[in-house]
Parts: structure tokens; C-alpha cells; sequence
């Protein structure tokens, strides 16, 4: 994200040139896209001008009259260590340098220097001092575990712990201008995750949604970064890249695994040098949006088959979360069964219906395998034939039923594990029985009925399983 004002902190320069200082400035702001500068051409201010605050960076010259360069890198190194100090001086002397890194300086250049040479230092340097903030303001969120922000993440039911720290993590680094990586499960809730940091970040812009699941590398490039008319045949108008549509906002990038090894080259190009070329032109243009990406595959994996480039894999997890299935946060169903049974009813025009006791706790015995989106389908379609004040079981257990039925073609069939291995004898169909009765009553908290449908029987028949049982023991 580079917002109306870049970097976050400020940049100071400080020269008695003032031809130098606006040259300088005018570089970095058209060239970097640094534009957040204060200038300075009286050394005897700079030390006032730190004490004031918001000062992160400063370039310094060397040879200037009252008080010298090498003079204000020494008390800036004393009295504000964690604000870093570029010389560019002109004096070419490989003494002076060695001398002045020693006192601390970041970098040392050359007012000869190439413009390149002195805004990749500056940027190395902005880069390094936005890493150093991002790792003090995540070790200060993730100690204290409270939430400053809770309001933007109230479109998440959960009070599943994971979650939480996910949330907390998400403050930390949601005003990070560098790349945040979202993993997960189909259904999990990625996109939810990705609306949150674009709140959090405080960015003027708007959030940018891009699908890049099936798109060839000439649709990404065009899709991300727009063309010139004439860009090639049917360019009959100029149009806007989704990079430019995000400017001051975020660019979110879902299904990123699936993206070829030309295109992920093209995006690490945005990430890595943080400008782009619209298609035919030659003239390049500078990213004004945080990026996220999400994928529900494992990138590490497809990184060393090959599949994703490992460069561009390594840029994209600085920040990185994995979203926990719903099968791990299985504490969040009663939750989430409210929240889509008041959400569906509006929706339909309905009165919300009681839920059914026990239906919590029979969901909690599938797995989830569509995550939170499938949840919802299941409840708005319970809803839809909804008819009496109860809410009828029936429909959540034909979709469990037809999930569990479906087996996917690709998928090979996992095998059975037998659960009287290692055993030197067998168990009689008395006691095979009774243990399915002990198992399915405790996967279903003890609930009669519950308990009778995952064993494929009535309730009156399971009790009067439980009273053969109870006699026996007798």
C-alpha cells in the first residue's frame, strides 16, 4: 500500500544546496513514489526538527557550514539510534565512508552517483525501517492478545481462540505496505480475512478483487494493468488495470496458486521493482495498492515441484496467515447455526425457526469439507422449506448424507482402518456392538437421538440397546 502520503514516517534532507534539495526531492517523488519529505538547509535545525517527531530517515550531506555532516551523524546515532541516516555527499573519499559508516550511517553515496543508485539505497532503507515498525507493533499486539479493532472483523462469527490470534496478527500487520498471504481451505473465509486488513489499514481506497484462477498470461497482464488503445487488435479505448483501479486502496489476488510461471513473473515484477508497464507502453507506472493473495493450495509444495516460483513465493509470505478449517474450530457451529438462521430468514422474509436440540452437535460429527460456506448453504436451504416453528433436522442430515455419498472421481478411496488389529482374539457381536453404542454416544454428547443416527437406527431401538446392555451387565 503506498497511501496519499509515502513512506508512513518522514523522510529528511538535509543539504545547503538548496538547488540540490529540490532535485533530490523532485527524484525521489517521481522515480519512488517517496513523497512524504521535509527539507532542510540549516544543519543547526536538523537536531530541533528530530525532536519534534515523525522523523524515520534522513540524508545527509557532509560538508556544510556551522555544523558539519559527520558531526550530525554522531549525535543523531547518541540521542535517536532508531532513526536511520543516508550520507550523499560529494566528496569521493573512501576514508570519509568507511568513517561514517562506522558511525552508524545506513548507506554512503556519491552526489555523482547514479539517481538509481541513491533511490534503491533510500528504498532499501524505507524497506528496512517499515520491517523493524512491523515487527514491534506485532510483538506489542500478540503479547497484550486484545483486539483495538474489533469492529472490523464483525462479519466473522468465531469465538474460536485460532481465530482470535489470527485477528490480533491482522492488526499488527494491516498497515504494512508489504504483501500479505492468506492460506486456506475452499470456504474458510479467506475473503472475509482479506476485507478486514483492507479496513484496518486505514487506506482511502477502495478494496480490488481479482479472480486469477484461469486467466492466461496476455488476460492477467491486461486484467492487472490495463492497455493503450492500440495496444493490440479490438484496444480500441484506453482502459485501467485493476492495479490503477486499487491506487490508495488494496489489490486482492484470490486462487494465486493457479497462476503460470509468466504471470507469477510479472507479479513478482510489481512486488519486487513496485511499478508496471500498461500494455503498449513504454513508460512505467508505480503501485499505490497493498497487495493480498490467497490461495487454497500449498505453495510451498508447488514451490519445490517446480510449480511456483520460489523468489516470488518468499515475497509474498513476509506476512503470512493460515485460516483453520471449520472441522478444527468445530466450538464456533452453535455460533455460526445462529448467525445463518437469522441471516436466511431475513433474507427469505421468514420467522427464524428453533433449531432442533442436538443439531449442533450431529453437525459436529462431518467433517465440513466446503468449510463455513457449505454451513451456509446447508442452513439456507433447511430455511428455504422451513414450514412449522421448529426447524426440521431432516434436510441437514440428507446433506450430510449426499456429502458423505459423493466420492470425488480423482479421489482415491481411503481405506478403512480396522479397529481390532493387534487384537489375538475378536471381539463377540455383542461387544463389537456395545462398543459402537459407548462411541456413538459419546460423539453425539450423550444425545439418544443423535446417537441412533449415526448408527443408522431409531432412538426407541438404541434404547432398547441400552437396556440388553444394562441387563447384561447386570
Amino acid at each position: 500500500m503506498l497511501p496519499s502520503s509515502y513512506p508512513s514516517f518522514q523522510i529528511l534532507l538535509v543539504d545547503d544546496e538548496p538547488a540540490w534539495l529540490r532535485s533530490l526531492a523532485l527524484t525521489l517523488k517521481s522515480t519512488a513514489g517517496l513523497n512524504n519529505l521535509v527539507t532542510c538547509e540549516d544543519s543547526r535545525e536538523v537536531m530541533t526538527l528530530l525532536e519534534a517527531g515523525g522523523i524515520g530517515l534522513v540524508l545527509l550531506d557532509l560538508t556544510m557550514p556551522h555544523l558539519s555532516g559527520e558531526e550530525l551523524l554522531k549525535k543523531i546515532a547518541e540521542h535517536h539510534p532508531e532513526i536511520a541516516t543516508i550520507v550523499v555527499s560529494g566528496l569521493n573519499q573512501l576514508e570519509t565512508a568507511v568513517r561514517c559508516m562506522k558511525l552508524g550511517a545506513f548507506d554512503y553515496f556519491i552526489k555523482t552517483d547514479e539517481e538509481d543508485r541513491i533511490v534503491g539505497g533510500v528504498l532499501r532503507a524505507v524497506r528496512m525501517l517499515e520491517m523493524q515498525r512491523d515487527y514491534r507493533e506485532m510483538s506489542s499486539r500478540l503479547v497484550s492478545g486484545e483486539l483495538r479493532h474489533p469492529e472490523a472483523f464483525a462479519d466473522i462469527v468465531t469465538a474460536d481462540r485460532g481465530m482470535l490470534a489470527i485477528f490480533s496478527y491482522l492488526e499488527a500487520v494491516a498497515k504494512s505496505p508489504q504483501p500479505l498471504l492468506i492460506t486456506g481451505e475452499s470456504g474458510a473465509g479467506k475473503e472475509l480475512l482479506a476485507r478486514a486488513a483492507h479496513t484496518l489499514s486505514g487506506c482511502r481506497g477502495k478494496l480490488v478483487t481479482v479472480n486469477v484462477a484461469g486467466l492466461d498470461d496476455s488476460v492477467f497482464a491486461d486484467t492487472l494493468f490495463g492497455h493503450l488503445r492500440g495496444a493490440f487488435t479490438g484496444a480500441e479505448a484506453v482502459r485501467k488495470g485493476m492495479v490503477e483501479e486499487a491506487a490508495d486502496g488494496t489489490l486482492f489476488l484470490d486462487e494465486i496458486g493457479d497462476l503460470s510461471i509468466a504471470s507469477q513473473v510479472k507479479l513478482l515484477r510489481l512486488l519486487q521493482e513496485g511499478e508496471y508497464f500498461p500494455l503498449g507502453s513504454d513508460q512505467p507506472k508505480r503501485i499505490k495498492a497493498r497487495v493480498i493473495v490467497a490461495t487454497h493450495q500449498n505453495l510451498a509444495a508447488k514451490e519445490t515441484a517446480g510449480a511456483f516460483r520460489r523468489d516470488l513465493y518468499f515475497r509474498l509470505r513476509t506476512h503470512q496467515i493460515q485460516v483453520p478449517p471449520l472441522r478444527e474450530r468445530k466450538g464456533d457451529l452453535p455460533l455460526l447455526l445462529d448467525h445463518f438462521l437469522t441471516e436466511a430468514s431475513q433474507a427469505l422474509e421468514k420467522k427464524k425457526p428453533t433449531p432442533p436440540k442436538g443439531l449442533a452437535q450431529f453437525l459436529a460429527t462431518y467433517s465440513f469439507p466446503g468449510n463455513v460456506r457449505e454451513l451456509r448453504a446447508m442452513v439456507y436451504d433447511a430455511v428455504s422449506v422451513h414450514r412449522d416453528r421448529m426447524l426440521s433436522m431432516e434436510s441437514f442430515v440428507k446433506a450430510v448424507e449426499r456429502a458423505q455419498g459423493e466420492v470425488p472421481p480423482a479421489a482415491a478411496p481411503v481405506p478403512r482402518q480396522n479397529p481390532f488389529a493387534g487384537f489375538d482374539e475378536l471381539p463377540t457381536f455383542a461387544e463389537a456392538a456395545s462398543f459402537l453404542v459407548q462411541e456413538a454416544l459419546e460423539r453425539a454428547g450423550g444425545n439418544q437421538t443423535l446417537a441412533g443416527r449415526l448408527l443408522g437406527i431409531s432412538q426407541p431401538a438404541l434404547n432398547k440397546r441400552l437396556k440388553m446392555m444394562r441387563n447384561q451387565q447386570g
